[in-house]
């Protein structure tokens, strides 16, 4: 997005903030999918501020006429890295050095805009110094993005000891992080075989725990993932290599999975030329070939059993924005059920990061976090692609929903496509 249409846009979203804010918004809707697996219809949604004041079928007035829509909390990315992006002269994601901190900004703002737009009103990046300023602008309604909530940085096998990770860790958290993010083992593109020491994995997620804090985990491999469950971190990345005892053992401690398993590798491998530079070589490609069909096993797996498994996509330059193949990757080839998909990314995603009490359900008390498709995906999956209407925290920052009266496109039995 050229620089000025985006302050255009931006200008045009603080404008009607601050009609959503001064009055009360009564949205109107024949299909609402409230977040944890139920169906409402023909009823209205009476935001006050930034909240869902209630839900009233009997409510007088419409200031947003949804019907014909499908109206569902915003969608909430628990793993996407909103500041990457191609460089828009090169067309490759930019190395260390070769842009400007400018620039760096100004692509983060895009990525966080185009985001939005697409339905996401949540998201948790994992790892960059610049998610801070960028989470805190949006934060104050100076910059139009999602809620985002970042670790700043990793931890490595590289930090330290253990005393000197969690050393790291209060470090991180007096720096203003979110959460904790470590990697207990190499990239899917060497492998994924365990590099943190069992101590290391420990340090970091009592220390988090100790500081009120998340422990994320990048875990390709089971013996990784077993040494971060038995540390007792909060959930696991990746996981494309779980076997049953590790995923029997998520089950019973109630791990959250975020197994990022179609729209990663799919975006990776459609531009491997623009990734192309230290791991990312033929042999790192390869193993990432060999891993869609051994992370679908796995996703299907992880499926018959009793894992509360979240929405993350893993999101990196050209991902960012379509967020939502990731739910067309895990109905159409990991056979999650259309429904359990939708709640993965609002009431399931929102309790893994502490926030279940505030976003990511259709409720009085919420967050007005409220979006609309066109179409309804519980039946035609692909209607995530069609998101004409985003309301963040009771401020409307899309509406083509007066374009999109005609009847749904949606068809029965089309979500298995």
């Amino acid at each position: 997005m050229k620089l000025a249409a985006l302050v255009a846009a931006a200008t045009l979203s603080m404008s009607s903030l601050v009609f959503a804010q001064g009055q009360t918004v009564v949205i109107k809707a024949d299909t609402v999918l409230d977040g944890k697996g139920g169906t409402l219809t023909n009823t209205s949604l009476v935001v006050q501020g930034a909240k869902i004041a209630k839900v009233d079928p009997n409510a007088s007035g419409v200031t947003y006429d949804l019907r014909g829509l499908t109206v569902m909390p915003g969608w909430i990315d628990t793993h996407a890295h909103i500041i990457q992006h191609f460089d828009r002269h090169t067309g490759k994601t930019p190395r260390r050095g070769e842009e400007t901190p400018q620039e760096a900004v100004f692509y983060a703002v895009d990525n966080a805009y185009t985001t939005l737009l697409a339905g996401f009103t949540t998201i948790q990046s994992p790892g960059a110094e610049l998610d801070k300023d960028l989470r805190d602008f949006i934060a104050t309604s100076n910059v139009p993005g999602p809620r985002i909530l970042t670790s700043l940085r990793a931890i490595t096998n590289r930090t330290g000891t253990p005393d000197e990770i969690r050393a790291y860790v209060r470090k991180m958290v007096a720096d203003g992080a979110d959460f904790i993010k470590l990697f207990a083992t190499a990239s899917i593109r060497e492998g994924g075989a365990q590099t943190m020491s069992d101590e290391q994995i420990q340090a970091a997620c009592s220390e988090a725990k100790a500081n009120g804090k998340r422990a994320m985990v990048h875990a390709q491999g089971p013996e990784g993932a077993k040494a971060a469950i038995l540390a007792g971190c909060s959930s696991i990345e990746h996981g494309n290599y779980l076997t049953d005892e590790v995923l029997d053992l998520m089950a019973q401690r109630k791990m959250y999975f975020d197994p990022n398993f179609g729209l990663l590798l799919h975006n990776y491998l459609d531009n491997r030329a623009k990734f192309i530079g230290g791991n990312f070589n033929e042999a790192g490609f390869e193993f990432m070939e060999k891993g869609i069909p051994i992370g679908i096993d796995t996703f299907k797996r992880a499926l018959k059993r009793d894992i509360p498994i979240v929405f993350g996509t893993d999101a990196v330059a050209g991902a960012n924005g379509r967020n939502y193949e990731e739910f067309i990757y895990r109905v159409r080839d990991g056979g999650q059920k259309p429904m359990a998909a939708i709640v993965a990314a609002t009431s399931t995603a929102a309790q893994s990061m502490g926030l279940g009490d505030t976003i990511g359900t259709i409720a009085p008390g919420f967050e007005a976090d409220i979006i609309a498709t066109d179409g309804n995906p519980l039946q035609d999956i692909t209607a995530v692609r069609r998101v004409v209407f985003v309301m963040k925290g009771g401020k409307v920052y899309k509406n083509l929903a007066t374009a999109h009266k005609a009847p749904s496109r949606s068809s029965a039995g089309a979500g298995s496509r």
